[in-house]
């Protein structure tokens, strides 16, 4: 079986550029949320083979990726043209409203993409065209499901916290992966045809 990224019914067919794996905490359960160059990001439940949520972020989406592939999905992240990324609570989903979502800007430039700490899901790294990585920390918020107004229960966005940015270069990182057997251990790849082994200390105080 395959599910496919192309729009239907007459639309434009737009240019898919990040792909990411989800929901995977049974051996049934899978989602694949994919991003597009005009800010369109689709959920599809491989399980029912259709659509499961979709919104649009204006920008184009480079990088996706949610905090675990093998857990009840919690977090989604997406990273996009124009410096700005989105964090969504994709926990509880609102028929009108979808998933929340906190955006952030970084960079100032495009972000290449996103990779979540193993150790931690609630860490991650962001990839700026500017040759920079800035690590963030996700805080929930007191409560992450209130009502609305017409009682039905939706979700509620927490906030994301700066932890470092630090300039490795001049050209964009286009490539990082964390060890995940040594916390803080990484290893990123730039257009400047280098690949640089960078250690992150001090994240079991975060």
């Amino acid at each position: 079986s395959s599910v496919s990224t192309q729009s239907t019914g007459g639309e434009t067919t737009r240019d898919c550029w990040a792909v990411a794996f989800g929901n995977a905490y049974t051996e049934s359960e899978r989602v694949v949320a994919a991003g597009y160059d005009n800010g369109d990001i689709k959920m599809f439940d491989l399980r029912t083979m259709s659509v499961r949520w979709e919104t649009n972020v204006s920008n184009g989406v480079c990088g996706l990726q949610f905090d675990r592939r093998d857990i009840l999905m919690n977090k989604l992240v997406a990273t996009t043209l124009e410096s700005k990324f989105l964090t969504f609570d994709v926990r509880m989903h609102h028929p009108q409203q979808g998933y929340p979502s906190v955006v952030e800007k970084a960079h100032k430039a495009t972000i290449w993409g996103v990779r979540h700490l193993p150790q931690n899901r609630d860490i991650y790294m962001t990839l700026g065209g500017n040759g920079s990585i800035c690590l963030w920390k996700y805080n929930y918020p007191k409560e992450r499901t209130k009502l609305d107004s017409n009682g039905v229960e939706m979700g509620v966005a927490g906030t994301v916290e700066q932890i470092q940015n630090v300039v490795l270069g001049t050209q964009p990182i286009s490539g990082f992966d964390w060890s995940p057997d040594k916390e803080g251990l990484c290893v990123c790849s730039g257009f400047d045809q280098t690949i640089r082994i960078c250690i992150v200390t001090r994240l079991k105080s975060l």
